[in-house]
């Protein structure tokens, strides 16, 4: 007998118990059911099972008060082959906020997963860009939770999304050391890219999280961190700028806000994200996230050096690793050192590279 046609075992039961959960969502979870469900599930059979659980599962998660992992882990597998417009007709974008602020990561992971097949395709993130709600949810539960793997999994579905929404995108792949940074596909419509970046809203939210200054609040109820929680928020940024910086270097080094920029750094003009992350968002007397400075640096000038050249883009580098540079030693020594440390085929380009910016930086190599 062909394997795809076997039935799955359990789905009655389980689908019992679904019914049970509505009526009174107080109920013991029994996790078996679950489990015994979700290690049979292929790519051929997961279809047929959707329309009998999915919905189930959906109005469960909206009113379950208990941890929610294991229902989140069944709804994550059969989420796989639907679309983004799919998941939209099961579930309300209410849903899905619900979801993205929960204090329980497994439903967070779930709806970044629901997010995430917006990365699909430049229409389909244009669709979530209209859903404003919908990004604020996630951009304040990817800068704030205190799990690490809703940060990783957050930063992922971010570079993602302007990935496939980028309208200026270089014309070849990207990749460094191995890795690739972009792949070669059309042009996406921006929208994404606009909503996060020339939202007003949203992008003081991502400064008030991000600010060395704790105390300013987003005016719009965006949550108050502790200092160990804005760190994570400063570390998350730092590690996605570089990659989208390959993307659209002028979109991360400019802003349409400066009053912003003051209110949140002390920071004058219409400098962006990239010169606020850089050299005004950390405390530099903390050990760590000095070090993760470092690393910003060097994943940004390692991907800059794939990237078309540009004299913007030249002289926007330079300008960042003067100032940066100006009163910290260790830094400028990461970045002359950066090529004995990189693949031996990549060395000698990327140190021309830093040469040339910190050269015209007027910073003696």
């Amino acid at each position: 007998m062909d394997t795809d046609t076997i039935p799955v075992t359990g789905v009655d039961a389980l689908e019992k118990h679904l019914d049970d959960l509505l009526q009174d969502p107080n109920l013991p979870l029994i996790a078996k059911l679950f489990d015994d469900v979700e290690l049979q599930l292929t790519d051929a059979n997961i279809p047929s099972l959707i329309p009998r659980l999915l919905p189930k599962l959906t109005e469960v998660l909206k009113q379950y008060r208990q941890d929610p992992a294991t229902l989140c882990s069944l709804a994550v597998k059969l989420l796989r082959p639907l679309t983004l417009t799919q998941i939209l007709s099961l579930a309300s974008e209410d849903s899905i906020i619900q979801a993205m602020l929960s204090p329980a990561p497994s439903a967070n992971i779930l709806a970044m997963t629901v997010l995430a097949k917006a990365a699909k395709s430049p229409a389909d993130a244009a669709i979530l860009a209209m859903m404003k709600n919908v990004v604020t949810s996630f951009v304040t539960q990817w800068l704030s939770a205190p799990q690490v793997e809703v940060g990783e999994k957050g930063s992922r579905v971010l570079g993602d999304l302007l990935d496939v929404d980028c309208d200026s995108r270089p014309p070849e792949g990207l990749s460094v050391n191995g890795t690739e940074i972009a792949v070669r596909r059309p042009p996406g419509q921006g929208l994404m890219w606009r909503r996060i970046f020339h939202d007003r809203d949203i992008y003081a939210l991502i400064l008030s999280l991000c600010s060395r200054d704790g105390r300013q609040q987003c005016p719009d109820g965006g949550p108050r961190l502790s200092d160990q929680q804005r760190t994570l928020a400063q570390g998350r940024l730092l590690r996605v700028l570089p990659r989208l910086a390959a993307f659209n270097l002028p979109a991360l080094s400019r802003t349409d806000f400066p009053d912003l920029n003051e209110r949140y750094a002390g920071l004058e003009g219409d400098a962006g994200l990239l010169q606020f992350a850089a050299l005004h968002m950390i405390d530099m007397d903390d050990v760590l996230m000095h070090l993760s400075l470092i690393d910003f640096f060097e994943a940004l000038l390692s991907i800059q050096r794939v990237t078309p050249y540009s004299n913007y883009k030249m002289e926007t580098l330079r300008s960042l690793v003067r100032d940066a540079t100006a009163r910290d030693e260790a830094l400028k020594d990461a970045i002359l050192t950066l090529p004995d440390r990189t693949v031996p085929d990549e060395a000698d380009e990327l140190r021309s590279f830093i040469r040339d910016v910190m050269t015209a930086s007027n910073t003696p190599t």
